[in-house]
């Protein structure tokens, strides 16, 4: 059975390698637009690009729609089926300009792989996310185990992402250069460090008490006078393996390198959560919990914008909008507080302005 088509490849090499150079995408957008494509054409059975009509659109809209998800065999989710199709919409509109393709390609059957404005918007909804309250956190930490130099890598690790707000990529690919203890601060240099979109990121310590301070400190001391890291050594190195006297591969010390992937920290998580009785929450649900805390501190505008920003946000609407979502129990108990309180805002008042317009946008959104 035909399982690739050379000339497709080469379609595909060329739209990638513009995706990456003209519009800025990153490796890991590249490797979702190589699976939806790899997906449409193994269900088109590997016919050419240049036979592409709306009619093979359709049909592959349906056929996704009745396919299961390996992992929860249930149906895949409105927002895979949207993100696919929409990702090939995008593919052969590019296609349909380009040399070769353009006399055979009708621009507009890319069209065909939209779905419906329902599906749409089921796909995009902002749904609650599960995260960890503050005290959820201080458990967790406090019944982690600290005997071993990975475990208490693990510890700090997990006091790094609430004292911070890291994304857990960040976190793997952090060096001890960093991290400047006296001033409070993670210094997150995207030339080094893997933030989101390349964005450098000076944090100040979150106010989330001084444990965790204290546990990211001493990880620090023991790093650079026990294991004689340096600077440009990771903050937290992979786990060295080695044979143990049973004969059997296990966890030996550390190496003098960086984590591969952020795979390790979820891994991290998912044993200390199970460990402390907990529920899984993963690591960019403390930036929700870190939003939450704003809220619990009742911050002034100018609060709220810093604490923005250290988020690594540009806008105060990033931070309410991602992450400020509240539960419906929240809601309710702030609709029933309203009417005992006056919010002054004024319209000098730039994250006032921000707030206002975030609440008009949902309201057209929703009119």
């Amino acid at each position: 059975m035909r399982k690739h088509n050379t000339e497709n490849e080469l379609a595909k090499r060329e739209y990638l390698a513009w995706l990456r150079n003209a519009g800025g995408r990153s490796a890991a957008t590249l490797d979702v637009v190589a699976a939806a494509l790899h997906r449409f054409e193994a269900f088109n059975r590997y016919k050419s690009f240049k036979a592409f009509r709306r009619e093979q659109a359709i049909s592959f809209k349906t056929h996704l729609a009745s396919q299961t998800n390996p992992a929860t065999g249930r149906g895949l989710s409105k927002a895979t089926l949207h993100s696919t199709m929409r990702t090939l919409r995008a593919f052969f509109e590019w296609l349909a300009r380009e040399p070769g393709y353009r006399r055979a390609l009708v621009f507009s059957d890319a069209a065909y792989f939209n779905v419906t404005d329902n599906e749409a918007r089921i796909a995009t909804a902002s749904r609650q996310r599960p995260a960890p309250s503050l005290e959820q956190i201080r458990h967790l930490v406090q019944t982690m185990p600290a005997t071993t130099a990975p475990e208490r890598r693990d510890r700090a690790v997990v006091a790094t992402l609430i004292l911070t707000g890291a994304r857990d990529a960040a976190a793997a690919s952090l060096k001890l250069k960093h991290l400047d203890l006296k001033a409070r601060t993670l210094f997150q240099d995207a030339r080094e460090v893997k933030t989101k979109r390349a964005k450098t990121i000076a944090t100040t310590f979150f106010p989330v008490g001084e444990p965790f301070e204290a546990i990211v400190a001493d990880w620090s001391e023991e790093l650079t006078h026990d294991q004689l890291f340096g600077p440009d050594d990771p903050l937290f190195p992979a786990t060295r393996v080695a044979v143990g006297e049973a004969g059997l591969f296990g966890a030996d010390g550390l190496e003098r390198r960086h984590w591969t992937s952020a795979a390790p920290i979820r891994a991290i998580l998912k044993r200390a959560c199970a460990a402390a009785g907990l529920p899984y929450f993963n690591p960019h649900s403390f930036r929700q919990t870190l939003m939450r805390l704003a809220y619990d501190l009742d911050l002034s505008p100018r609060q709220l914008k810093a604490w923005s920003q250290n988020l690594g946000h540009e806008s105060v609407l990033t931070s309410l909008g991602s992450y400020g979502t509240l539960s419906s129990h929240e809601q309710a108990d702030v609709l029933a507080r309203i009417g005992s309180q006056r919010v002054a805002m004024t319209d000098e008042d730039e994250v006032a302005r921000d707030i206002a317009q975030f609440l008009r946008a949902r309201r057209q959104g929703y009119g």
